[in-house]
């Protein structure tokens, strides 16, 4: 309990440099919503108007505590554009987005984990190659090209599955997923690529530990001994990068959301930026790293029970 506390403790100073730096870079981009809302034909003082009523003449600093009075309330403000508030906007969009990020990573762990683990056990044969091969191919093929190549395959030529769009979960399981499909592998080959890899290189590391070998000398099974043993002590760098990657996949969901005209943060952010609805933007920018932070938060808790030494070090 006591680790737990000081770590929560620490995210304090590093969220309020996070609510500050998002401020600081929203306000010092070039645009002005209060010139986009109105046109390019409105005359300066009905602007100039606009931007009072929208509190965008106000010094800096009071904009900023005003703003952070508001995000300690849960009231991150209300759209330019859209005039509805911003947690609201927000939770609409984000639905999509973890569910499509959600599946794109249980893809990426069915297949690496696995792919690494076998790589790591057949070193330096044909399979081995071929998976590092395959992994690199992941690395490389942009998202939004392996998404197109995946909608004229599937989709146009084949005819499986829908070429763009987006179900609820509210119109059925299996509807919701065949439009996740497609986005989920185009989103999750990278993330797949690269945890793949790393199980591998956290295997061999493992299989080079003197208590494999006392394992392996008292007769314990090939299955017991990788699974049981070799994985459970590979497991911390694993751990670490799914969960920077997941925090990747739902940042880097922009693209593909566009690609496959789905309605989550990545739209919502395009949209924002066109519009210069700085407040969404804000809200949009903050949620992330907000989660960021805490996706390491739950990377230090789960070192702390898979490794009880980090809680005394």
């Amino acid at each position: 309990m006591g680790y737990f506390i000081r770590r929560v403790l620490a995210l304090i100073p590093v969220l309020a440099v996070v609510a500050l730096v998002v401020f600081l870079l929203i306000h010092i981009t070039p645009g002005d919503p209060a010139r986009v809302m109105l046109g390019p034909d409105a005359g300066e003082a009905e602007v100039q108007a606009l931007r009072e009523s929208m509190g965008l003449t106000r010094p800096l600093y009071e904009q900023f505590f005003s703003w952070l009075g508001g995000v300690l309330t849960g009231d991150l403000g209300t759209s330019y554009f859209i005039r509805r508030p911003v947690t609201e906007v927000l939770m609409t969009a984000l639905a999509p987005t973890l569910s499509l990020a959600l599946m794109a990573q249980i893809i990426a762990i069915a297949i690496a984990i696995p792919a690494g683990i076998m790589a790591a056990q057949r070193r330096g044969t044909i399979v081995d190659q071929a998976f590092m091969g395959g992994s690199l191919l992941g690395i490389s093929v942009p998202s939004f090209l392996l998404a197109l190549f995946l909608m004229l395959l599937f989709a146009v030529q084949l005819g499986w599955l829908p070429v763009a769009g987006y179900a609820p979960l509210s119109s059925g399981l299996g509807e919701h997923l065949r439009y996740l499909v497609l986005p989920a592998i185009a989103l999750g080959t990278m993330q797949a690529a690269l945890i793949a890899r790393m199980t591998r290189s956290a295997m061999l590391d493992t299989f080079t530990k003197g208590f494999l070998k006392t394992a392996t000398a008292k007769g314990v099974s090939e299955r017991s001994r990788v699974y049981k043993h070799a994985l459970k002590n590979a497991a911390l760098p694993i751990i670490t990068v799914i969960g920077q990657t997941f925090g990747t996949l739902v940042a880097g969901a922009a693209v593909t959301e566009t690609v496959f005209n789905i309605p989550g943060i990545g739209q919502l952010i395009v949209n924002s930026v066109d519009r210069r609805d700085f407040v969404v933007i804000q809200g949009v920018v903050l949620m992330i790293a907000v989660g960021y932070v805490l996706i390491n938060l739950l990377i230090d808790l789960l070192y702390s029970v898979l490794d009880p030494r980090v809680r005394f070090s």
